[in-house]
């Protein structure tokens, strides 16, 4: 009896040995386009959108973002690199590298009809060794020395930027994070905002205590400076509404609608009233009083703010309003009967902004910045999108460090000393699953290969020695300047601890899975 095919007959399958390859081109060709992105010393891509946009980075998240990969196993590995990004900030590049040479160091042994299972085994075996080898080496830091902080922020900065800019983005990028950090409770990054303003100098990047919104006052009569600010947030609409549901209201005469009108103005004269008599009542002394309000304040009750010296902001972001808590303490207020001087924030200055024709409004000398905004500045928008991705991967940096309490040595040290530990490991198993290990040892060599052919060095001689020192058990890196062997924890090079982990646990795991695809279907329809 003939077998029944169930496949439609204008579908696409390969099987065996042919899906083996097509997965293990895949995975290659990808890292064949992002290895020269890798460290310091990477070269860059301009991606041009269908618009005509350009953006250059090196960043590898963003070109995966970015690039439409067709190709299914590209398409999955690219998502496994997201993932990695989005669960520790960094190691997007190193997961596609890594994944891909794992698959390439397999394809020798394929060839020769070893079964993909063994060499999964083998993966298994080695992933739980370098994890535990992770283990043995990370570093013990205290979350508090910035010294050493400002090591890891600058490490992760500086594959990203140029060596100068990502010196001078150090220092903001600890200070940051600290100001965020509350004891006992994990790091809210969503209280850092990073705000763009297109200016002169790429260099030009300060942190403010405080807050920065990206937009002032609508009333020309309200002050453009204040000092000894009493801030109150509110969540009341200053403004006529809308009728809902499409009420339609009728008159009998132009006298009915002009008295409509004038209660409905008078319902928002008495709470602008009410505000206009909180600020009377603390403003003594010296003392000046701000409004921001998340919902819409109309021409008239911002005629009444200006006469009283009040600066009133309207349609504040619903996030801010929560920075706004935290920076400068006070309660957000949903309704004017609940006004009282226990529900002010406070800040020593605010002021207003102007860059050719946007308006920013400066919030600092908060007394507990729990929240804070790292103002940057860039010549034109590709810059800018690039310190934007930088300061968000250094940012996380921190944040990893601090949580984690531990880093690992940097420069490539890291894979050659795991490489070694996993090739004494080897010695130890009997049967082919040795194979796999020996594969995962020598696909750990991609990370410090990659450094030294982006660097211009000799791969053969800078592996060799690094060999050399770690056989002796000096725990040294690459030194991208000059190629010879560095100390890294004399050098302040870092990696996190959590990347690492996650990369050594997540890139095995995919290429086991793609290793032991035996058939791929492409649907042809009906």
């Amino acid at each position: 009896m003939s077998a029944v095919n169930y496949v439609s007959k204008n579908s696409e399958s390969l099987k065996d040995k042919q899906a083996l390859a097509m997965n293990i081109s895949a995975a290659k060709g990808l890292q064949a386009v992002l290895e020269t992105n890798l460290g310091p010393r990477g070269s860059m891509k301009m991606l041009v959108s269908g618009g005509g946009d350009i953006k250059l980075t090196k960043d590898g998240h963003v070109l995966i973002k970015e690039m439409q990969i067709q190709h299914p196993t590209a398409a999955l590995i690219a998502k496994t690199a997201a993932s990695q990004d989005q669960v520790t900030g960094d190691g997007t590049t190193s997961s596609v590298l890594l994944i891909g040479e794992l698959l390439k160091k397999s394809e020798t042994f394929l060839v020769d009809n070893l079964h993909p299972r063994v060499l999964a085994d083998g993966f298994d075996l080695a992933k739980e060794r370098v994890l535990e080898y992770i283990e043995k080496v990370k570093i013990e830091i205290d979350g508090d020395d910035l010294d050493f902080l400002s090591q890891v922020a600058f490490t992760s900065l500086s594959t990203k930027i140029h060596t100068g800019l990502a010196k001078n983005l150090t220092s903001v990028v600890v200070d940051a994070v600290k100001t965020i950090q509350r004891p006992e409770e994990s790091i809210d990054l969503h209280m850092i905002e990073i705000m763009a303003m297109q200016h002169h100098s790429d260099v030009d990047t300060r942190l403010v205590k405080g807050l920065v919104l990206d937009h002032g006052a609508r009333n020309p009569d309200m002050p453009r400076s204040l000092t000894n600010v009493y801030i109150l947030t509110i969540n009341v609409s200053l403004e006529a509404e809308k009728p809902l549901n499409n009420i339609v209201v009728g008159y009998k005469d132009a006298s009915g609608r002009e008295e409509f009108v004038k209660v409905e103005r008078k319902f928002v004269d008495d709470r602008v009233k009410k505000i206009i008599a909180l600020k009377n009542e603390v403003c003594k002394e010296g003392k000046t009083f701000v409004v921001i309000n998340q919902k819409g304040i109309d021409p008239g009750s911002l005629a009444m703010l200006a006469d009283e010296g009040i600066l009133a902001l309207r349609r504040a972001k619903r996030r801010n309003m929560e920075r706004l808590s935290r920076a400068c303490g006070g309660i957000a207020v949903n309704s004017v009967e609940d006004l009282s001087p226990q529900n002010l924030g406070y800040a020593e200055k605010v002021y207003q902004h102007v860059l050719g024709e946007e308006r920013y409004t400066f919030i600092e000398g908060v007394e507990n910045p729990f929240s804070c905004t790292v103002l940057m500045k860039g010549p034109n928008k590709h810059t800018i999108l690039q310190i934007k991705d930088a300061l968000r991967d250094g940012i996380r940096s921190v944040k990893n460090c601090i949580e984690d309490g531990c880093v690992l040595p940097g420069a490539g040290a890291f894979e050659m000393g795991a490489r070694l530990d996993l090739l004494e490991y080897q010695n130890t198993i009997t049967n082919k699953m040795k194979i796999g290990v020996q594969v995962f040892a020598d696909a750990l060599l991609v990370i410090p290969k990659t450094l030294a052919v982006n660097s211009g060095f000799d791969v053969l001689d800078t592996i060799l020695e690094l060999e050399n020192q770690h056989k002796q058990g000096n725990v040294v890196g690459i030194d991208i300047n000059t190629g010879e062997t560095i100390d890294p924890t004399v050098n302040g090079i870092y990696d996190n601890y959590r990347v690492k982990r996650h990369l050594m646990h997540s890139s095995p795991v995919i290429a086991t899975q793609l290793l032991l695809v035996d058939e791929v279907l492409r649907s042809g329809g009906q």
